[in-house]
């Protein structure tokens, strides 16, 4: 291995040696069957302890990475690959592209899920202490100044960035949903279930982390289509009126929705209407069904295993389409 260890880095030198060994695997530099080198001889080249040297190798065979034999030494196991997942939050769309991923991977990839949950320093964090560690990283994103520093610290060759394009670059690797002008055209192709109703309101709350540029394709809708129409940013304002059609992309909204239907006795998609963001196993038998906007999170998952699989650059937008319900 051609590795040196850094007496100046924050990672601890057992990680370094860590780190290393998944990077030669990564590059195909080790393979199924390829024998280690003994503790003595690491210990020596390196100039580490015995007790560093083996517990790096003790932590890479508890991962399955390499195995031990008796009076002949270690070697490195089946070929499996370290592939880290990082998205925003877990919520009910995001399981179907997590399943999605795993599913068409080859059954020699392992898939390591965090979360940044939009803050900065877990972003840090996690891909900082990642590095060197997997074959791949699959990265969702989010609007942060510092987003682009951290990931460009990450081989070009082995990141695909999902979801939002923020901060890519032309030479990124992506799988990207639409959130203006596929949204617009998706709103188009309602316009007649709109028709039913004297307005439209969009709800985007104040905690949303979702692109503003929903909002400005929004209005500009509206005004083409000459609707009367409201942009609503705080959810506890948020009361529903006949002959109203509400659009959110928080579905707490739509729980508070579906209240005021009940204690206002609205039926959705005759008094009111409702159209949601991001589809959902269960939005299909939600009241009749949940009229929705969203992309297909399983072929974006799909997709981003795809990348993960072949060894080749991807550039796609996966599209974005209205499923209308009787929610509309």
């Amino acid at each position: 291995m051609n590795f040196t260890i850094d007496t100046n880095s924050e990672v601890p030198k057992y990680q370094q040696l860590v780190n290393a060994i998944n990077n030669e695997l990564a590059n195909n530099r080790l393979v199924s069957g390829d024998a280690l080198p003994s503790v003595n001889v690491v210990c020596k080249t390196l100039q580490l302890s015995r007790d560093t040297v083996f517990k790096a190798y003790s932590i890479l065979k508890e991962h399955g990475v390499i195995e031990s034999v008796p009076n002949i030494g270690y070697y490195v196991a089946h070929e499996n690959r370290k592939v880290l997942l990082l998205l925003d939050t877990f919520k009910a769309y995001k399981e179907v592209l997590y399943h999605a991923f795993v599913y068409n991977l080859p059954d020699n990839v392992i898939v390591d899920i965090q979360f940044h949950h939009y803050n900065i320093e877990n972003f840090k964090t996690i891909l900082h202490n990642s590095k060197g560690k997997y074959f791949k990283y699959v990265v969702m994103t989010f609007d942060n100044p510092e987003v682009p520093e951290v990931i460009s610290e990450i081989d070009n060759a082995k990141l695909l960035l999902i979801d939002w394009n923020v901060y890519a670059n032309k030479n990124n690797n992506f799988v990207f949903q639409d959130f203006g002008k596929s949204f617009y055209n998706a709103l188009t192709e309602a316009t007649t279930a709109f028709r039913k109703y004297k307005k439209l309101v969009f709800v985007y709350p104040t905690f949303t982390s979702h692109p503003s540029e929903a909002v400005t394709y929004f209005k500009d809708y509206c005004k083409k289509e000459e609707f009367d129409f409201e942009i609503v940013t705080n959810p506890k304002a948020f009361s529903i009126k006949k002959q109203e059609a509400y659009i959110s992309v928080s579905d707490r909204v739509l729980g508070f929705f579906l209240e005021q239907c009940r204690s206002n006795n609205f039926e959705p998609g005759t008094d009111v209407g409702f159209l949601s963001y991001n589809e959902t196993p269960m939005k299909q038998f939600i009241y009749k069904g949940i009229s929705v906007i969203s992309t297909d999170f399983k072929q974006l998952g799909a997709k981003a295993a795809e990348f993960v699989s072949e060894d080749k650059t991807i550039q796609e937008y996966i599209p974005t389409k209205l499923i209308l319900r009787d929610s509309l």
